[in-house]
């Protein structure tokens, strides 16, 4: 069975990390393995890849298989191209300048491009932190807000409860000064009638 390039997972759970391997096809999937070619970070945004391109080539060349993402992979990288320029080369219908021309074309826009997606990415991220933290901002100002006309009402019904106990004062005071001359004058006056009989 030739020998593939495939991934060998490493990492925690739901942490995947994974190392760019040829290993023979019979290996099992983390078993033992022919040569580290780099690895592969998914959870980054965008993936970070290191890989050894030459070696790649390399292996490419001597019938080595990859498997479907480690497909994807070597395609991101531009190590299928860069084969592929190598087999013009071999078979005469370009020059090696030519290819490596191409290939370092290639590269800058394939970086420029990766640059651009970082950029959005960076702005995407600082466009949402700023958006959280004006919500935030209006939360706490609604949240001021709420708590002043609060306190400004339990002020007023304070207020509002010491004029009432003031003026509920003033009249129990009034009472009992209107309210203790009556009863003396009755009490006079009913002291006065049973003499007057």
């Amino acid at each position: 069975m030739p020998a593939r390039i495939r991934l060998q997972r490493h990492g925690k759970k739901n942490q995947p990390f994974y190392h760019i391997v040829v290993a023979d096809g019979r290996a099992p999937r983390d078993g033992k393995f022919i040569e580290k070619l780099g690895t592969y970070n998914p959870l980054t945004n965008p993936a970070t890849i290191e890989l050894n391109c030459d070696k790649a080539v390399q292996w490419l060349k001597n019938g080595a298989q990859p498997s479907e993402t480690a497909r994807r992979i070597l395609s991101y990288k531009g190590v299928l191209l860069r084969r592929h320029l190598q087999i013009g080369v071999e078979k005469g219908a370009i020059t090696q300048e030519q290819a490596d021309v191409r290939f370092n074309e290639w590269l800058q826009a394939k970086e420029a491009k990766i640059a651009t997606a970082k950029s959005n990415v960076e702005n995407g991220l600082r466009e949402q932190k700023k958006a959280r933290m004006d919500a935030e901002k209006k939360a706490n100002e609604a949240k001021a807000a709420a708590v002043a006309a609060k306190r400004q009402a339990a002020a007023e019904a304070e207020a509002a409860a010491k004029a009432e106990a003031e003026a509920a004062a003033a009249n129990s005071e009034e009472a009992a000064t209107t309210g203790d001359a009556t009863p003396a004058g009755d009490e006079t006056a009913e002291a006065e009638a049973p003499a007057a009989e």
